[in-house]
């Protein structure tokens, strides 16, 4: 079902034949006159227009040598640096090589771990303080000595763990640390440019549960004279915590003390052996309606993607979809610690969030797991290069190499947790639809969930809901004209449906412009049904090739057109546009659901292939050479009554 979009001309002919001027100049036509010319309304269509018009990419996570691990990594760049590459300026990597976006970004968020902040770029200078520490001297001479990667997993370990040596904490108060968030602050009000590039102001909590990651990204709307009156909210106590729940409570008390605004995205969960969506306990409590508020309040955005692995779905968790198994990380925690179950699924993944953030809405009237959607690089690099044929790695020596391709990323020799490097995605883009390119703008956006996540293309995604689209509307240019007075975006709200009417939708995508086509777009849809019990379907909503489901009514594969010894495509498949409305078939509604997007493009290289054609090397026979990118849009809730 190929839908292109076809521009509506409207013969103007004879249209102003019967009109008199009496004379006049056109440049003093009276309102009157000209209401009569042009029948009360403007002839551009633009006149008036106050909703968001573009989608604006950037990346909510990413770290410098201001984080410990980034810097024991290897990783020399500062925020400025970072904030110049995004910006589309040419750097020097951390290892020796140049690199360059191939368009620029229009907005970043530094984000460096709240512990530590500032520790790395004193143990790499071998500082006494430092040195006088029996870890870190040895963390030092292993950095001298080339060991930097195995000393960054040791910290990383002992960190987890709750061993690191207290004398190496570098805590809020300290000089060094508020240096260093002083300069995390001056260089994204260095770099920031209303209209042209947003340098967020941020960092991220870096609460660590026994290797187990709930981090979270904390995203200042405010300028540096706000988020200078406080310090990031560290981990380690007495002075931090590693529940979330404190971290809200900090939150607060910002938006008290300063006037200002800030939200939080949660790291991707599924390196948190399913602690991030908790259904009953968090931190050995049973879930209540104040923790579901706070969360609900505080929590705006998850991020769905990034290098560690994507998280919108599982195939064991979602069985009947056949795109569920992208970029799967599931093998472990953070640092190897403790193998994964399959018990601990459900707890990490996007689907089954917001699943079951239905089920505890009605028992707590808040629906704690009401996010949009959002994705950040998480690279420990500072360069946010998300482009397959141009990706500089999550880490310092994962940076492009002949050897990258068979490394090792985590080895952990007590459990038998290995990860490849290879296993590692070039991953991913946060993409909102906001007014202007500002930090007001921008956040509100965020806040309000207009928002969707791409693995790194930048596709362009309309998704509308409302009571009233019809087929014709999908005939048009310009689908927010219509979506936006007919229905609500993105992230946005139905109720109380109207008599024997189900909600359609209205979804557009519009490939990268120097990307790759699409193959479908997707609507996956979720509730709570008339059991208590959990349900979802996915609905193939538009396709190209006009190809024709089978009797399971599952699509045709697209095909591929991927060349792997040379590492390209072509787009002689897929459509470089798709539109449609859809109307849901199986609407109930007594019933609470949500609906979201997906977005396939047609195969392309994955940077493993890239690897092979440009260094001449071979893969592993398990790697993945090929990929689907893909967009997830923040959802629509139906909430009856």
């Amino acid at each position: 079902m190929k839908r292109f979009r076809h521009l509506t001309l409207i013969g103007l002919t004879g249209l102003l034949a019967n009109v008199s001027y009496g004379g006049m100049d056109a440049g003093a036509l009276d309102q009157k006159t000209a209401e009569k010319v042009h029948g009360g309304k403007s002839y551009s269509p633009y006149v008036n227009r106050s909703f968001p018009t573009r989608p604006y990419f950037g990346d909510t996570h990413l770290h410098t040598g201001f984080s410990m691990d980034a810097g024991a990594f290897g990783a020399k760049l500062t925020p400025r640096d970072a904030y110049r590459f995004a910006r589309g300026e040419q750097v020097m990597a951390s290892s020796g090589q140049p690199a360059k976006l191939a368009r620029p970004l229009d907005f970043l968020v530094v984000s460096d771990h709240s512990d530590n902040m500032g520790m790395f770029p004193d143990l790499y200078a071998g500082k006494p303080n430092i040195l006088a520490d029996p870890v870190g001297k040895k963390w030092y001479q292993m950095i001298q000595n080339g060991q930097g990667p195995a000393a960054a997993m040791d910290l990383i370990g002992r960190f987890s763990q709750g061993t690191f040596p207290k004398a190496l904490m570098y805590s809020p108060g300290t000089a060094p640390y508020k240096a260093a968030w002083q300069e995390t602050i001056a260089a994204a009000e260095a770099y920031n440019e209303p209209g042209r590039f947003t340098a967020f102001i941020g960092y991220e909590w870096t609460s660590l549960v026994k290797g187990n990651n709930l981090h979270r990204n904390v995203i200042f709307r405010d300028n540096g004279d706000k988020a200078s009156q406080v310090e990031p909210f560290t981990v380690y106590p007495p002075a931090g915590s590693d529940n979330p729940v404190d971290l809200w409570k900090w939150m607060q008390n910002y938006e008290d003390k300063t006037g200002g605004r800030v939200l939080a995205i949660p790291h991707n969960g599924n390196l948190s052996n399913g602690m991030m969506f908790p259904v009953e306990k968090a931190f050995g409590k049973r879930l209540n309606k104040e923790y579901v508020q706070q969360r609900a309040k505080w929590e705006r955005l998850y991020e769905a993607a990034q290098t560690k692995g994507d998280g919108e779905s599982h195939p064991y968790l979602s069985p009947n979809d056949e795109f569920a198994d992208f970029e799967t990380w599931d093998k472990t925690n953070l640092d190897g610690s403790v193998p994964k179950t399959k018990d601990m699924l459900a707890g990490e993944y996007v689907r089954s969030a917001l699943k079951n953030g239905l089920k505890l809405e009605e028992k707590y009237g808040t629906n704690p797991y009401k996010f949009g959607m959002a994705g950040g690089s998480d690279a420990h690099t500072g360069l946010t290069a998300m482009e397959e044929e141009n990706f500089f790695g999550k880490t310092t020596p994962q940076e492009p190499s002949p050897e990258r391709i068979k490394g090792l990323f985590v080895n952990n020799k007590k459990t038998g947790v290995v990860v490849y490097d290879w296993e590692v995605g070039a991953a991913s883009y946060t993409a909102v639809w906001a007014e202007e390119n500002t930090r007001a703008a921008l956040w509100d956006a965020m806040e309000r969930k207009e928002t969707y996540v791409t693995t790194g293309p930048r596709m362009v995604v309309r998704f509308f809901g409302g009571w009233d689209f019809v087929a014709a509307d999908a005939n048009t240019r310009n689908p927010a004209d219509v979506g936006y007075v007919k229905g609500v975006p993105m992230g946005g709200d139905l109720q109380n449906a109207p008599q024997d009417t189900a909600p359609s939708f209205l979804v557009a995508a519009l490939r990268d412009p120097i990307g790759a086509n699409l193959d479908r777009i997707q609507i996956v849809k979720g509730w709570l049904d008339g059991k208590g019990e959990l349900q979802e379907k996915v609905y193939d909503v538009a396709w190209s090739d006009q190809r024709t489901p089978g009797s399971d009514g599952k699509l045709p594969p697209v095909g591929s057109t991927v060349d792997l010894e040379n590492a390209t495509w072509t787009n002689t498949i897929g459509a470089p546009e798709l539109i449609q409305v859809w109307q849901d078939p199986d609407f109930d509604p007594k019933l609470r659901a949500f609906y979201y997007v997906r977005v396939i493009e047609i195969p392309t290289p994955r940077w493993t292939a890239y690897d092979q054609k440009r260094f001449g090397v071979k893969a592993p026979e398990n790697a993945r050479l090929t990929i689907q990118e893909r967009a997830y849009t923040s959802a629509i809730w139906y909430t009856p009554g």
